[in-house]
């Protein structure tokens, strides 16, 4: 994207007084309750702890059936691809500072159909992105407890856990949870690598690529971009930065962690357990290791889902009391309505988790139905929308412009290929433990 095109210091400091009011949460200068009150950090912290959770401990698994190479390549691939439709979107926040999420921005593309289509998008990736967490933690009770008691048990407990740690309604609250996810699920990646690399018993085949069946390396695929999806929160969170322009310094900061993170534990994992890795990893450690591993991701499992939970919630908070001075107030109805936003997103995240109880499966679907228009198909269409009339001006925008379109025809071919495999899976897999107390360890 040419310089031309991003927002300059000079004209964006002309607009400031036009963007407090045009921002979702309006001049908060004598608000009771305010919201933009992030640093650039924060919110980069808040964006590692979105993603960097439960997508890690499934890649060892997506490179022992793609084989070591091409698992790699891909990696480095989707995090590239994500980075700069990332930083696509930053930029269409700053050219409409009035957008506050997936759905204001889809009213801005195509009215009143699109706000309702991306908004209820945007709801749905987040309440199957806190199931993925819900599920999460049946397997580490499961395990911790050694199926202690029925799994529905285990589900609800967590269904409350995060229920309580989502009432904060501001995000600078739920910014230190983030910070112990992180510390959390980066100690637990650590010791599981160790842990994989002390118990490693004789020789063990790894593969730098292999041969596998379309569906089973689609799936993989689908499994690597879940670890991906941070892109459908990022207008929420600019919008609670105290100065949106430093977008790209968090975009980086998360782009590098989670990166670093992903291929380092994902190659050395699979190095020492090999092709027969489970997802999540740490599944594939002995039980005693397991049961530390696990006692140490407790954090990481709750709090990455309090932070999506967040997003949801507010989502629907700031589209019920936007541009209401209930919004800033701690009366009653505002409180009150935040505990029954929470709660509702919560007990429908929990019901799908029951539904979809395979941890590979429901990743699959998620990427396939979701990811792949939030985190690629979305941002190029914003970008060729900022761009309209100029896509063939010169070199670099011809460049650009075949770029974005090849990123949209992925994000199409992500979608209708996900949603066959991931569907097919789910049938195979799923149906016996479904709302039962059934033990979901693999």
């Amino acid at each position: 994207m040419s310089d031309e095109e991003s927002y300059g210091a000079e004209e964006f400091l002309k607009k400031d007084a036009e963007r407090k009011y045009l921002e979702p949460f309006g001049n908060e200068e004598t608000a009771e309750v305010k919201y933009r009150t992030m640093k650039w950090w924060h919110c980069g912290m808040l964006m590692i702890a979105e993603n960097v959770s439960v997508g890690i401990l499934s890649l060892p698994s997506a490179v022992a059936t793609l084989g070591m190479a091409p698992a790699a390549i891909m990696i480095l691939f989707i995090s590239a691809l994500s980075w700069y439709t990332g930083y696509a979107i930053g930029q269409f926040k700053l050219r409409h500072p009035e957008i506050h999420s997936m759905g204001d921005a889809g009213e801005l593309l195509m009215g009143r159909f699109g706000r309702e289509l991306l908004g209820l998008g945007q709801l749905l990736l987040l309440i199957f992105l806190c199931a993925s967490n819900i599920l999460m933690f049946n397997i580490l009770m499961n395990v911790l407890t050694n199926h202690g008691t029925c799994t529905l048990v285990f589900g609800v407990v967590g269904l409350v856990i995060c229920f309580l740690g989502a009432l904060p309604r501001t995000m600078d609250k739920v910014y230190w949870m983030s910070v112990v996810s992180f510390l959390s699920v980066f100690v637990a990646t650590v010791v599981t690598m160790v842990a994989a690399g002390v118990e490693t018993k004789g020789h063990i085949p790894i593969q730098a690529t292999t041969t596998v069946g379309f569906r089973e390396g689609f799936l993989s695929v689908t499994n690597i971009i879940f670890a991906y999806l941070a892109h459908v929160a990022y207008f929420g969170f600019m919008s609670e930065t105290e100065d949106p322009r430093t977008f790209n310094k968090s975009l980086a900061m998360l782009q590098i962690v989670d990166t670093v993170l992903y291929l380092i534990s994902a190659l050395i994992i699979y190095r020492y357990v090999g092709p027969g890795v489970q997802s999540p990893a740490i599944l594939s450690l002995s039980p005693l290791m397991s049961k530390i591993a696990w006692g140490l991701a407790i954090p990481t499992t709750i709090l990455s889902g309090v932070v999506l939970g967040h997003v949801a919630c507010k989502y629907i908070y700031v589209r019920l009391f936007r541009g209401s001075d209930k919004m800033h107030s701690r009366s009653f109805l505002s409180i009150g309505s935040w505990v029954a936003i929470c709660l509702a997103v919560w007990v429908v995240s929990w019901v799908v988790a029951e539904s979809i109880p395979v941890f590979n499966d429901l990743l699959s679907l998620i990427s396939a139905l979701f990811g792949s228009w939030f985190s690629f198909g979305l941002p190029a269409i914003f970008w060729l929308h900022m761009n309209q009339g100029q896509y063939f001006r010169n070199i670099k925008k011809t460049i650009l412009t075949i770029l974005n379109i090849l990123i949209l025809a992925i994000a199409c071919a992500i979608c209708g290929l996900g949603l066959y495999v991931s569907g097919s899976a789910i049938h195979n897999d799923s149906g016996s433990k479904s709302w039962s107390c059934a033990n979901d360890v693999s």
